[in-house]
């Protein structure tokens, strides 16, 4: 399965960018999708997740400023990122994983089987 992510760049604080994410997969709808960050000096960290069935879950850095969806006649994932902060400056990844994922396990690297090469997003404060 190739995942490859779209949409970063440099936007000022508090803009907006939109990500996506394509994959090859032809099972795609089944699979549990998400968004994952590695800041400079950091570790990856969970952004979003998002079920089969578009159940979403997100970190609280996330929560009230990102949505994360999916269009499975497409094969795709988004994730709308406002209200940007210097803070949200990192490399954006998408994570696959086919089947399901129970909640606590979304935020967990090792559960997904499949990640994208990343996307740059930075924000200028």
């Amino acid at each position: 399965v190739q995942l490859i992510e779209s949409g970063g760049g440099l936007v000022q604080a508090g803009g907006s960018l939109r990500l996506s994410c394509a994959a090859s997969a032809v099972t795609f709808s089944s699979y549990a999708m998400g968004w994952f960050r590695q800041a400079p000096g950091k570790e990856r960290e969970f952004v979003a997740g998002i079920s089969w069935n578009g159940r979403t879950y997100y970190a609280d850095s996330a929560k009230g400023r990102f949505t994360i969806s999916r269009d499975n006649a497409e094969n795709t994932m988004h994730l709308q990122m406002n209200s940007l902060e210097a803070e949200d400056t990192a490399v954006y990844y998408c994570a696959a994983k086919p089947g399901a994922l129970r909640y606590r396990d979304y935020v967990r690297q090792t559960e997904y089987e499949y990640w994208g090469q990343g996307t740059q997003v930075t924000v200028s404060s």
